[in-house]
């Protein structure tokens, strides 16, 4: 991946944003597949967190999935 603004290289960016947005109750697996091949993974999932993302698959995670990553470095720091 490049300096370049991340969401270019990501995967989701060439995809059905739908997968990415799953109805409530709905399987994120087919989202969080694909993230775990994106060149975009990790300055993704940073984003999600610095802007408190609450919808969507991102980096690979979920909204719960990012909230249990924030308590974790609460309860850390």
């Amino acid at each position: 991946m490049t300096t370049r603004n991340w969401t270019v290289d990501a995967v989701c960016a060439r995809t059905d944003s739908e997968a990415f947005f799953p109805d409530v109750g709905g399987s994120n697996r087919q989202a969080k597949a694909m993230c775990d091949t994106c060149p975009a993974k990790a300055p993704c999932l940073q984003w999600a967190l610095d802007h408190n993302e609450q919808y969507g698959i991102f980096g690979g995670t979920s909204r719960e999935d990012r909230q249990k990553m924030k308590r974790a470095e609460l309860v850390a720091a």
